[in-house]
């Protein structure tokens, strides 16, 4: 399957997740720090409501910085319902705009880290299907928006459920799932982790933000 293939698959399987939360749900706080669920959405989907002209307005708003312009985006969506939100997103689970970037890359690797930012702080796990997370390990290292370089560095992850593995040095190893979320910059997957290696990249992480 190509990258927009996977990207298709994941968005679709999000959608029919959140179509199932509740009202309380959709206000509940994510592992994306001070996002509560309905801004994760909100982020993970609403560039592609933008075309080219007003993309380019929101990263000029943003000061091209990529913190600004997350935050310019979300506030565009700042008032819209789970329900309109729920439309949003079960009207572009084919990627497009931004998040069609580089064959689906972008929509895939966010929108399979945000929909784990949700489920892990709801406490509805998945098992996310191999093709896909393999596919997702492999691009998240050299991503430099998404800083996994900087925390992984010196180390060797292994994942211990897909053949997967990254880097040379001390290992750490456990699902794959966690492996990602940890090189995400969430801490919340170190308990799931574990290897000579840990305590490196759980003093790397710290409690710097998540986006």
């Amino acid at each position: 399957m190509t990258t927009m293939d996977l990207a298709r698959a994941e968005r679709a399987d999000f959608a029919e997740f959140l179509a199932g939360l509740t009202p309380e749900q959709w206000d509940q706080p994510s592992l994306c720090t001070k996002w509560r669920v309905r801004d994760v959405v909100a982020h993970a989907f609403g560039y592609d409501e933008l075309d080219r002209d007003e993309t380019v307005r929101q990263f000029v708003r943003g000061w091209l910085i990529p913190d600004r312009i997350n935050a310019a985006v979300l506030e565009l969506y700042r008032d819209r319902s789970p329900q309109q939100l729920l439309d949003m997103v079960q009207n572009h689970t084919d990627p497009r705009g931004f998040t069609a970037g580089f064959g689906g890359m972008i929509a895939l690797v966010d929108g399979t880290i945000h929909h784990q930012d949700i489920r892990r702080t709801l406490g509805q796990p998945r098992t996310i299907p191999a093709d896909r997370l393999k596919r997702v390990l492999g691009l998240v290292p050299g991503n430099p928006r998404l800083g996994a370089g900087r925390r992984i560095r010196g180390l060797r992850l292994r994942a211990t459920d897909i053949d997967w593995a990254h880097g040379h040095g001390p290992e750490v190893i456990g699902p794959g799932e966690a492996l990602l979320m940890a090189m995400a910059g969430r801490p919340a997957a170190l308990t799931d982790l574990a290897g000579p290696g840990h305590a490196t990249l759980a003093a790397r992480l710290g409690n710097r933000p998540a986006t």
